[in-house]
């Protein structure tokens, strides 16, 4: 692998609600390399969520930890941009207003922050929408902004939390070929989650299969297939066919 950019160390996490504790990752350990399409991949409800909130810093680890370049993650940051299903734009803030947010916050000029928000508006297919609102967008232009936005941010890493899981199936398959273009060009260190096996075997680089709650990692596979990635092809289909056969069955 190339040189690690995020380290998990015996992570776990337990919530304690009025019901008691509830167990929801144990022990994971997991590197991801530097510019790596990294992909989480389990059943529904796994912790796959939990787990990125961890890495990310918006959850605390119960036991052990999380670095990202070295450094112990205990809250979110800046070089750490995160994606979500549901895009969280600023709806009262235009195209160019929620990509330049994050410069902007950061204290970075507005010239600067400008040319960067443009290029990142550019990268991902939006050019032309810098004035348009959330509301007046779809929802796959709608989390392009919301790429756009963390990509602006420069962060080291981006985690993507299931980010096409709320689209249409026509919509999700040209937003998945759209990603791999915009992460050619501008590589990042990536963790996508997803429960969709499809969608996994297409993006990834190395795919993590986790267990059933309380997770843990139960295999990896490197995803040796060229870029761009056939469904039908049957390497394709082997690949999908064997990580099917592993996952737990949702509860």
């Amino acid at each position: 692998m190339s040189s690690e950019i995020i380290v998990c160390r015996n992570v776990a996490k337990t919530f304690h609600t009025n019901r008691g504790d509830v167990e929801v990752i144990k022990d994971i350990n997991l590197q991801v390399g530097e510019n790596e399409m990294l992909v989480l991949f389990g059943p529904g409800q796994c912790g796959k969520s939990t787990l990125l909130n961890c890495m990310s810093g918006l959850e605390k680890v119960s036991a052990g930890s999380v670095t990202v370049k070295g450094k112990i993650v205990e809250s979110p940051g800046p070089d750490r941009g995160v994606v979500y299903q549901r895009t969280a734009l600023f709806p009262w803030l235009t195209v160019m207003g929620n990509v330049e947010y994050g410069p902007k916050v950061r204290g970075v000029g507005k010239k600067e922050r400008r040319e960067l928000a443009e290029y990142y508006i550019q990268l991902v297919g939006l050019d032309g929408f810098e004035d348009s609102y959330p509301n007046q967008l779809s929802g796959g232009m709608q989390q392009r902004v919301g790429i756009a936005r963390a990509y602006c941010n420069e962060p080291d890493v981006l985690y993507m939390d299931e980010p096409f899981g709320h689209l249409d199936a026509q919509t999700r398959y040209l937003m998945q070929e759209d990603l791999i273009k915009i992460w050619e060009k501008e590589k990042r260190t990536v963790v996508f989650v997803t429960n969709n096996i499809e969608e996994a075997v297409y993006l990834a680089d190395r795919i993590v299969v986790l267990r059933n709650c309380p997770t843990s990692v139960k295999k990896e596979y490197s995803i040796k297939l060229p870029r761009p990635r056939n469904y039908m092809a049957p390497e394709f289909l082997e690949i999908r066919e064997e990580i099917s056969s592993i996952v737990d069955k949702t509860l």
